[in-house]
């Protein structure tokens, strides 16, 4: 599933790839939401919970350097140095406030850009995060991802997602491996200040109850959601809930300014 009206971004010397849906006319303030990938994939297994937020709401969707059609930076990134980018493109489009809505690395991202631009960030949606620190080795990683691939995903998730891996590059990959494995989660989270939603599939290997559970409580306005019967990548398998589940939350938190 790809979006279309993508256009090439640069921003602190790097190049990605934008997809902007932008409502117009006067039916009242839109929520602003920008959705963030996690490593080796791109904006399409997230397109589908786009397309499904953006009856209500403007949305922006990235493919960040190295990933999906865009360039290959020619040395490894940080976490930081990805969220910086993001937040030099959202300038760029003019974005002043919005919700951050990041899938497994994509959280890491997520979370980086709250704490370098709380003015920009009004509240965080992690879906999937990673990496449990009880299972913060590759190997671990990898029997997670199978596990998921083979038992909790559809057909048209892991076409997606492994059609993205190898249009990726296992280079690339790998050069940003150990940059999700080191990124300490648990944390930096306790430094958002935003309200924060937690999420994840009810039979996700890679995100388990335990530890989404403790993510939740140590953001200071952290809540949980899961969606039932779904795995690792639930945004395109079920975004018709997600969706819900998002603006639902967005309404709720609504005191706490996140409806940009």
């Amino acid at each position: 599933m790809k979006l279309s009206g993508g256009k090439d971004v640069e921003a602190g010397g790097l190049t990605g790839r934008l997809y902007a849906s932008v409502g117009s006319g006067s039916s009242g303030p839109r929520p602003t939401y920008v959705l963030l990938h996690g490593i080796g994939v791109s904006h399409r297994y997230l397109a589908l919970l786009h397309r499904e937020l953006a009856t209500a709401a403007n949305v922006y969707s990235f493919d960040l350097p190295g990933f999906g059609g865009a360039p290959r930076p020619g040395r490894q990134l940080s976490v930081g140095e990805y969220a910086e980018f993001v937040n030099g493109v959202l300038a760029d489009a003019g974005v002043r406030s919005c919700v951050l809505i990041g899938h497994s690395m994509g959280t890491q991202f997520a979370v980086e850009l709250a704490l370098q631009e709380p003015g920009l960030v009004a509240g965080v949606v992690l879906m999937g995060p990673v990496v449990d620190p009880r299972r913060k080795s590759v190997p671990a990683q990898a029997a997670a991802l199978t596990r998921d691939a083979m038992f909790s995903e559809s057909l048209s998730s892991n076409v997606t997602v492994f059609g993205d891996y190898f249009r990726a590059g296992l280079r690339w990959y790998l050069t940003e491996l150990p940059v999700m494995m080191e990124y300490p989660l648990e944390s930096r989270i306790q430094g958002v200040g935003q309200p924060v939603l937690v999420m994840r599939g009810s039979r996700d290997p890679v995100a388990p109850h335990p530890w989404c559970e403790r993510l939740a409580g140590q953001a200071p306005q952290g809540s949980l959601v899961e969606i039932p019967g779904q795995g690792h990548v639930f945004q395109h398998t079920a975004p018709g809930p997600a969706a819900a589940a998002i603006s639902s939350w967005v309404r709720m938190a609504d005191g706490f300014g996140v409806t940009a």
